[in-house]
């Protein structure tokens, strides 16, 4: 009985930030699908590093697309693709770089990077695949 009395009461959800992750993993499920209707196929997803994340790795055709998705419901601070600064594409090429070194078999393979941006209505967002969003080039 007095274990009971040391019980943590459960804690309140946060509204706002499960609605914000809920939201981004369904703009990742969207952009997906988005992604393989054009004729993409999906190596892996959600690879996460201490320095940086790669949303959706795609095959298409022999190339590997690292994409980083974003999700922006109003345009008052520019779309989701706007939000890809030269701070994110750095990390997004650092952890492109560590999957790489993680997956020998893909080292060789023409990479790029790709933005797709969701915005607008969540139920029903607008899509932009941005091939080739930014180059290592930029970068340096």
């Amino acid at each position: 009985m007095a274990s009971a009395l040391f019980k943590r009461p459960a804690a309140a959800s946060s509204s706002g930030a499960g609605n914000s992750g809920e939201r981004g993993a369904e703009g990742e499920r969207r952009a997906e699908a988005f992604l393989q209707a054009k004729g993409l196929t999906t190596v892996t997803r959600n690879v996460r590093y201490r320095f940086g994340e790669i949303d959706l790795l795609m095959r298409d055709g022999d190339a590997l697309a690292f994409v980083e998705v974003r999700y922006r419901a109003g345009h008052g601070f520019g779309d989701g693709a706007d939000s890809v600064d030269r701070r994110k594409q750095q990390r997004l090429a650092k952890a492109a770089s560590a999957w790489l070194a993680a997956n020998p078999r893909w080292q060789r393979a023409p990479c790029r990077f790709d933005v797709v941006a969701l915005g607008g209505n969540p139920d029903n967002p607008d899509i932009d695949w941005i091939r080739n969003a930014f180059t290592l080039d930029e970068l340096t």
